[in-house]
């Protein structure tokens, strides 16, 4: 994913960007930002993870899934399932009246379509990668000191909280907010600051 998307970035000949790294695409961004550095002028973090006590109590359970697929398919039957796919919307919101249903509904469908169970099991799979590469991260971090915005909702049950503030140790300059209904205003705000 890092390299098909860096491929896009090269032939729209971006040479510099500020990236917006969410959830599952912080990996992504943090492996095109690890390869070429000069060319990022801001980050803003928001839930998305590099530090292992930000992984939430449901890791564990993946973690038993990465020792060994075949002996955990429970774990993975979970997480598409539509009651887990819902969650991810919903689970810790102080709104949940906010949330469209057909968000998930919709999400749940294109999970059953032929071919993504072995699209998301290797993307699960995969996952433990980046959780190895979190030391390389961090240590991205604290060598080159991008401008950074840490945006988080305290009441992710997957990413949490303590992940959020363990960017400080990296990063001590950086703004670490944990307000929901503020995030979209401090983005703009950052951002105002950070481009040129």
């Amino acid at each position: 994913m890092a390299k098909t998307t860096n491929r896009l970035l090269e032939q729209l000949k971006t040479n510099k960007y500020s990236f917006f790294l969410h959830d599952y695409g912080g990996p992504v961004g943090f492996r095109i930002i690890s390869a070429q550095p000069e060319r990022l002028q801001a980050l803003i973090i928001q839930n998305a993870n590099i530090y292992r006590e930000g992984l939430g109590a449901k890791w564990a359970g993946i973690a038993q899934y990465w020792a060994d697929p075949k002996a955990h398919p429970e774990v993975f039957d979970a997480f598409v399932s539509l009651v887990a796919t819902e969650q991810r919307h919903t689970l810790g919101t102080s709104h949940p009246e906010r949330y469209n249903p057909d968000t998930w509904t919709d999400e749940c469908a294109h999970l059953s379509r032929a071919g993504q169970r072995e699209i998301q099991a290797d993307l699960l799979y995969d996952y433990r990668t980046n959780v190895a590469s979190y030391p390389a991260w961090q240590a991205w971090l604290r060598k080159h000191k991008p401008p950074t915005l840490v945006v988080w909702g305290r009441n992710d049950p997957s990413f949490i909280a303590p992940g959020a503030e363990a960017f400080k140790r990296d990063l001590p300059d950086s703004e670490i907010h944990e307000k929901n209904d503020e995030i979209a205003n401090l983005i703009l705000a950052f951002l105002a600051k950070h481009s040129v």
